[in-house]
């Protein structure tokens, strides 16, 4: 069970919570909310927003591209379009280039695992 202080993997977050956990002011999330059409959090009484687990996901995601791999915003857009036209592209059959991406990080990634 989580400590009291974290929230299961699942929960909804509020920008708050999402941005103490990327180290980063809630302002930068709001920014990337108006750079990022795939990241759209429910928004509820007095406009509060709450992420869902996908949008936590891909804020992480963005907040990586951007400090720890050199990515301009963009970058993760085209980045991210780029992956969308590759995941409509899979639908109609083959791997996408994306994919293909995918594959090679994760085996650098082991690889470097090995090594270190």
């Amino acid at each position: 069970m989580p400590p009291a202080t974290e929230k299961a993997a699942g929960a909804l977050r509020t920008i708050g919570e999402l941005a103490q956990e990327i180290g980063r002011p809630q302002h930068i999330l709001r920014y990337w909310e108006t750079r990022f059409p795939q990241l759209r959090p429910l928004t509820r009484a007095g406009n509060r927003r709450y992420y869902r687990p996908d949008d936590v996901a891909l804020v992480h995601r963005i907040h990586d591209l951007l400090t720890n791999h050199g990515y301009t915003i963009r970058g993760v857009q085209k980045l991210l379009a780029e992956e969308k036209a590759g995941r409509a592209a899979a639908k109609s059959g083959g791997p996408s280039a994306a994919e293909f991406r995918a594959i090679r990080d994760s085996l650098v990634k082991a690889l470097e695992e090995d090594a270190g």
